[in-house]
């Protein structure tokens, strides 16, 4: 990967200079924890207001990390035992949950910078509720990433975020276990909205948080367009208390009056740039009307052009900026083009399928009508093949995107809908069948790979026009896109 330096200004230019609050991460930073450094980085995020609640939060929060510093003096040994006896957990009984645990096997794949340059911290470094506990380590993360590591002490002390970090480094729990965490499941009410751009996202986003909070008693609930409104209407009778969905839609049941959004503390925007085109951004602010004035907005993408800086002019008050993109492209992304004229594109894709190594792949158009006519063509080929775009019925679209997900297919074929925040770990190849026009869009396309670290490949089939798209993209994402030699002839 060239030019890592460019990265960092690529359609951010706005969030990078003169700020108090972000901290450029630099790889010394990385080696083994200092519990005295984190207990003043630590006591310096978490100045919360003196209720009787909090303060006694504060108490406990002090204890714990007066016992983890004092493990180890010899000479303070006897107040460690006191402090140990007084506390309601101790090591003994820390160590029981731990074993009950139903954990998944060990992920023992090779992983990237993108997710392994961490500070070293641990999820218990954040004085989580046990049961959230639970559900993080029974859904196999071990360890914080570094947007987790940035975001989630700073979203626990009600600040506003706006965080930047690259497609598939584990944005989605970076918001989800810091929104959990602050739900009181005594109050049936909602208390969290979490929106997104796509109805799959939105799907994908409900289940993160249900798993996250399976030992918590929270109330989850997910509503889109192009599902029955009846159906959601009567939902919201039942308790709530985190809600994620589409905006237009949220919306709606706002202005009825179902969806009650005035103890609604947390907003989570992921996918912010998206969020804040023109096609969602008249509904975002009309919805922010319906949140109490002392909301926190948390927001969350991989680029984020002018637009999401004067929202945030407007919206988060003195936000806390988190920026991990010091390069634009994931580390573990091999990137490559073929010069191809249009009528050879379905021969080469049958060489491609032929002489790669694919689990899973992702194959992108640029309009519904050459999607269902590749997929035809892939399906004429003899490979099995899905297809997915914003024309299908819901129902339908539901289902390729869950078949796809449990493995049900090998390939998948789709418009752009499916570039935002799609998470599928055995995904392996993405190809642009049409090359995208901007580098916005191919960042996201070719993140669909490489998930969380994992290394990927981008294959991209390029005619004779696109040949300026291709350089232009390269010189805007600092990124070096390789040409394949002969790989057709063979």
């Amino acid at each position: 990967m060239g030019g890592g330096g460019r990265g960092g200004g690529g359609g951010g230019g706005g969030f990078n200079g003169n700020n108090g609050s972000y901290q450029q991460r630099n790889p010394q930073q990385y080696v083994q924890r200092n519990f005295g450094q984190n207990h003043q980085q630590f006591q310096q995020q978490q100045q919360l207001p003196q209720t009787p609640n909090n303060y006694h939060l504060q108490q406990q929060q002090q204890l714990q990390w007066l016992r983890r510093d004092q493990i180890g003096q010899d000479s303070g040994a006897v107040e460690v035992e006191k402090t140990v006896q007084s506390e309601a957990v101790d090591s003994s009984s820390t160590q029981d949950w731990k074993a009950q645990l139903k954990l998944p096997p060990p992920d023992t794949r090779y992983k990237t910078e993108d997710v392994t340059a961490t500070k070293g911290n641990e999820f218990e470094d954040y004085f989580l509720k046990r049961e959230l506990l639970m559900g993080i380590y029974e859904k196999g993360f071990e360890r914080p990433s570094p947007i987790q590591e940035e975001s989630i002490p700073i979203a626990l002390t009600g600040s506003d975020i706006l965080a930047r970090a690259k497609n598939g480094t584990g944005k989605t729990a970076a918001f989800c276990i810091p929104a959990l965490e602050k739900i009181d499941t005594e109050k049936n009410v909602i208390q969290v909205v979490i929106l997104v751009p796509t109805r799959e996202l939105a799907l994908q986003t409900s289940q993160v948080c249900k798993e996250l909070g399976k030992h918590l008693q929270i109330q989850v609930m997910v509503t889109t367009g192009g599902t029955s409104l009846k159906d959601d209407i009567m939902r919201l009778y039942q308790p709530v208390h985190l809600l994620v969905g589409t905006p237009g839609r949220i919306l709606d049941l706002a202005k009825k009056g179902i969806c009650i959004l005035k103890d609604c503390s947390v907003l989570v925007m992921d996918e912010a740039d998206k969020l804040l085109s023109p096609e969602f951004q008249p509904s975002i602010e009309q919805l922010i009307r319906f949140l109490p004035v002392n909301r926190q907005i948390l927001m969350f993408s991989a680029t984020f052009p002018v637009t999401v800086k004067d929202f945030k002019d407007r919206y988060l008050r003195k936000p806390y900026i988190i920026n991990l993109m010091d390069e634009l492209t994931l580390k573990g992304i091999t990137q490559f083009y073929a010069f191809v004229e249009e009528r050879q594109k379905v021969h080469c894709l049958n060489t491609l399928f032929s002489k790669l190594q694919i689990n899973q792949s992702i194959i992108f158009c640029n309009s519904v009508n050459r999607v269902e006519l590749l997929a035809k063509k892939i399906t004429e080929l003899g490979y099995s093949c899905f297809y997915i775009h914003a024309k299908m019925l819901q129902d339908h679209r539901n289902r390729v995107f869950h078949d796809f997900r449990n493995g049900a297919c090998r390939n998948l074929v789709c418009t752009d809908l499916f570039t935002r925040g799609i998470d599928i770990q055995a995904v392996n190849v993405v190809i642009n069948f049409d090359f995208p026009k901007n580098s916005e869009t191919y960042l996201h396309r070719v993140g669909r790979s490489g998930r969380f670290g994992h290394l990927g490949l981008a294959v991209n089939l390029i005619t004779y026009e696109d040949r300026f798209n291709l350089y232009r993209i390269e010189q805007e994402l600092g990124t070096e896109i390789k040409q394949i030699q002969g790989v057709w002839s063979k």
